[in-house]
């Protein structure tokens, strides 16, 4: 029996391994930060073995109600992945499971790896509709890449869409797999007709340090991105500092931000309702994009979400509140659940990747819908 995390993304910490019920686990904080909540590793040499995996630290870990009515992610190939029943206590989360083959990962929850990361890359540029461009380096010397579609004319309507600026919400980045292949899919018509009037920047990962040493939330120099805008460096955020420069220089009407929730299992918004310049015009564009989006997908809700900030009350430091003062437009944070959507939920899957991506397919339709009220 053998566990290993010595992989893209890989990240577990093992305390003892004296039979194949009693594996017990730490899960591992983030390499220059505390946060603790991502795992995702390999079992060995178990097959058709009950096994009882105890994650000892569960309660230490930094969103321990995340664990309540939580499911592990397992796989046998990393494609397709499926639910494994966990109990939590309040301090360990204990995994009951008998593997049917001898290699196993589990996963907090589906992996979106640098591998998957250049091939959605590569497939967008080979559409013919995508330009890809760098916009200068992480921490640690990875590419800070952004895609640009639409015919970049002064006049077309600026929409962005970032995803994982938290490393390990990986449904963000499945969101911009499916949100790409609606918007480059010459047949569709809303792609279509959005390209006719707007051009969309995205920027798939925006954190690609710490996706690759397995962090959950920060970069490679601890830095927990979402936290960064209003003041980020070259030394601790460069890839805020990039991002940010491009939107300075080609503006922004629309501005979507991608993540993941370990508590909350919906889907929901939050907005920009704190800014100092939130008035009555974004107030109604808000009201209509979730009107819409609701009409697109039925996995988004409107009724439980994050407490408004107080007028006046926003945090600038936060890429939603910051993007939506400095540009006086649209924005919004975007969360889906790493447990299962409790309007419609999976007893097999859960939330997913595949889930993830067909939200973001759905995304292009309020934007279509309000394409023409972005700008006052």
């Amino acid at each position: 029996m053998k566990i290993s995390s010595n992989f893209d993304a890989g990240s577990i910490e093992i305390v003892s391994m004296d039979s194949f019920e009693n594996i017990r686990l730490r899960i591992r904080r983030d390499n220059a930060a505390e946060f603790a909540q991502w795992f995702y590793f390999r079992l060995q040499g178990a097959a058709y073995q009950q096994c009882r995996l105890t994650f000892e630290n569960a309660g230490q870990c930094a969103y321990p109600d995340g664990w309540v009515d939580y499911q592990l992610m397992a796989s046998y190939d990393r494609i397709n992945w499926f639910r494994v029943p966990a109990h939590y206590d309040g301090e360990t989360m204990t995994v009951e499971h008998v593997p049917l083959a001898n290699s196993i990962y589990y996963a907090y929850f589906e992996p979106y790896s640098l591998e998957q990361h250049l091939n959605l890359l590569g497939q967008a540029q080979g559409s013919g509709l995508c330009q890809i461009n760098d916009l200068g380096s992480t921490v640690q010397g990875r590419d800070m890449n952004l895609l640009t579609i639409g015919h970049e004319v002064e006049s077309d309507l600026k929409v962005w869409v970032i995803a994982r600026q938290h490393p390990g919400e990986t449904m963000a980045e499945w969101f911009v797999e499916g949100f790409l292949n609606r918007l480059l899919d010459p047949q569709d018509p809303t792609s279509r007709a959005l390209l006719d009037k707007a051009t969309f920047y995205v920027v798939p990962n925006m954190n690609p340090d710490g996706s690759v040493l397995g962090n959950l939330r920060t970069n490679a120099a601890g830095a927990n991105l979402n936290r960064e805008w209003q003041a980020p460096s070259a030394e601790r955020s460069p890839e805020v500092l990039a991002v940010r420069a491009k939107m300075e220089e080609v503006g922004v009407d629309l501005f979507l931000d991608i993540h993941g929730d370990e508590k909350l299992p919906y889907v929901f918004v939050a907005g920009s309702e704190g800014t100092p310049s939130y008035d009555a015009r974004i107030q109604q564009l808000e009201n209509n994009f979730k009107h819409l989006l609701m009409l697109a997908s039925p996995d988004f809700q409107d009724e439980i979400g994050y407490e408004k900030d107080a007028p006046g009350q926003a945090n600038l430091t936060v890429a939603t509140n910051w993007v939506a003062e400095h540009f006086k437009c649209l924005s919004f944070t975007l969360e889906m659940p790493f447990k299962d959507n409790a309007n419609l939920p999976d007893d097999d899957y859960g939330w997913s990747g595949q889930r993830s991506l067909r939200l973001g397919e759905a995304m292009l339709s309020p934007i279509y819908g309000v394409i023409n009220q972005l700008r006052p």
